[in-house]
């Protein structure tokens, strides 16, 4: 990685490890550093002094990287990496194709991701933790740490005993019911519920069953549960999401006594008002429900038996949790527990929080104020993109079977790149103009800028560019724009995962075509006045087409040969 190497060379001048950055203009050069500055301040003398120190000694180690250093304003030192530096660069981007910017990070990382509901469709609501989940996923397993997604899915607790309730009340306890038919049950208990007290009770007592594994309450249970895997599998199918271990809450049942006989013996828990709270130093934070006045668990003991397990089985050395910004609060409860508890230092945890989904009007949501199921949304993406399709010139020639491939990649690829563009923390804004332009910031632009590239490639009738090592004599400036900017894929992959912000590598993706298609919309490449330009820009093209499969594969988008 380029950025290394530099920090290296001028560690090894210098003696100090300093911070770099990319200036916004690139007339001044590539990297930049303030160490200058920051030394000067350490040191109480003048910054644009220390600077010119500094260059003398790193001009010295008369490095590879970079041809030109300089001072600019009080002290920033700007680097101008070398041709050489840039076209090694290239090189290896052709080279290692698919592995390019890949590492060999040490280190366990588990990731909670996903986690819908079992007895009800998949919501929209869990497509921002499955999405960003899987790119978190992607992008640790390419650095090479040893990643595990685990699916932590709701299929426990009293609101099981009010389905079960249900069920029984209308005797369909026999039948096979579909996803769709346990949704309206449990609709129909709290429309009843709320005028009948004796129901809430009647739900909690088959809930004890489940719990005490009763054969009835079990198979009822298990029938629901496994309708909704299927459809769980068939979302996750059309998402292109493989998620390691679906275990859920369930799962962790046989282990929550010791789970809270531990708390217990530790001293952490107390009575409160009939249910067993955990309190906090310093009530830093609000007391958590251990147990509820009935003594049944409730998602905290769970999830506490949750992290137990896991660290336990996988020795993991980070866990993230992607889910709602409003867990905040609740997720600082369990982490400090686990620490209480000499589990694990609350730094192990990270909660990786997102918004919400909203249209341009408002809130995601029907008419009659309920979930918005997502195979709807998605299917809603796919016919979208079906009659761009059918009005484009370019894809009316395709095979219907090829056309409904794109339809599907450029549909599902839309409203996954709309939300990975964003910042996870923020809000999504539902815009499908927006998402399905093929000018602007989205999939399909990404896509097509692609499918271009490939088709220049195709063209071209080349398996391969062939160049001369250091290219054209001069270079034309919107191949530089290009050339200056690809490197930087690898740290921005490293940045990305350290940040937990997948919207880099997405941001990277689309400044990366804009580049490329001014490129160009400016520069022939197949009918260059000389054959050392040809083949550059098409190792250009080559170099570009990677980096924009790497960068979307990363996000988990499929990329089309042709559109």
């Amino acid at each position: 990685m380029i950025q290394e190497e530099l920090k290296k060379t001028i560690e090894k001048a210098i003696g100090e490890r300093a911070v770099l950055e990319h200036p916004a203009n690139p007339e001044h050069g590539d990297y930049s550093t303030s160490v200058a500055l920051v030394l000067a301040t350490k040191l109480d003398k003048n910054p644009r002094a220390i600077a010119e120190e500094l260059v003398s000694k790193i001009r010295s180690e008369k490095s590879k990287l970079f041809d030109r250093v300089e001072i600019a304003g009080p002290g920033f030192i700007n680097f101008f990496l070398s041709r050489e530096c840039l076209f090694n660069e290239l090189t290896s981007i052709l080279r290692e194709k698919e592995k390019y910017g890949r590492r060999k990070m040490k280190g366990t990382v588990v990731i909670d991701y996903s986690g819908p509901n079992i007895a009800k469709p998949f919501g929209v609501g869990h497509l921002r933790s499955t999405i960003i989940g899987q790119v978190l996923y992607n992008l640790h397993a390419f650095l090479g740490y040893k990643t595990i997604g685990d699916n932590h899915i709701g299929d426990w607790g009293t609101q099981f005993g009010k389905l079960l309730y249900q069920i029984k009340k209308e005797g369909l306890e026999k039948g096979d019911l579909s996803i769709q038919q346990l949704e309206e049950l449990y609709v129909r208990f709290h429309q009843e519920a709320e005028h009948d007290e004796t129901m809430e009770e009647g739900a909690r007592a088959w809930f004890k069953k489940l719990e005490d594994g009763d054969t009835e309450a079990r198979q009822i249970w298990k029938k629901a549960r496994d309708t909704s895997l299927k459809e769980f599998e068939h979302i996750y199918k059309l998402l292109e999401v493989k998620i390691d271990n679906t275990l859920g809450e369930s799962f962790y049942e046989p282990i929550l006594k010791n789970v809270v006989e531990e708390v217990k013996k530790k001293g952490l828990a107390k009575k409160s008002r009939g249910a067993w709270i955990v309190e906090f130093p310093n009530e830093e934070l609000p007391p958590a429900i251990l147990l509820k006045s009935d003594e049944a668990t409730n998602y905290f003991t769970r999830d506490l038996a949750t992290i137990q397990y896991r660290l336990k089985k996988w020795k993991p050395n980070l866990i993230l949790y992607e889910v709602g910004a409003e867990q905040s609060l609740y997720l600082k409860q369990l982490f400090w527990t686990a620490e209480l508890l000499g589990w694990a230092k609350r730094e192990r945890f990270h909660h990786v929080a997102h918004g919400l989904y909203r249209t341009k009007e408002g809130k995601f949501s029907t008419r009659k104020g309920q979930t918005v199921h997502l195979e709807e949304v998605l299917e809603d993406a796919i016919n979208r993109a079906r009659e761009i399709i059918e009005q484009s010139e370019t894809a009316r020639g395709l095979p219907t079977e090829e056309k409904e491939t794109v339809a599907k990649a450029v549909g599902i690829g839309a409203v996954k790149f709309n939300d990975l563009l964003q910042n996870p923390s923020g809000d999504i804004v539902f815009d499908w103009d927006k998402m399905l332009n093929l000018k602007g910031n989205s999939a399909p632009y990404l896509q097509y800028t692609y499918a271009r590239a490939k088709s220049i490639l195709r063209k071209s009738n080349l398996a391969r560019p062939s160049y001369s090592h250091l290219g054209p004599a001069k270079f034309e400036k919107e191949e530089m724009d290009v050339l200056r900017y690809m490197y930087r894929f690898p740290e921005i992959v490293a940045e990305a995962a350290k940040l937990f912000s997948p919207n880099l590598v997405a941001q990277f993706a689309v400044e990366l075509a804009q580049k490329y298609n001014a490129f160009y919309n400016k520069l022939p490449v197949l009918q260059a006045e000389t054959e050392e330009q040809k083949q550059f820009r098409l190792t250009l093209t080559s170099s570009v087409a990677q980096l924009l499969q790497n960068s979307l594969h990363l996000l988990g988008i499929e990329t089309l040969e042709r559109m």
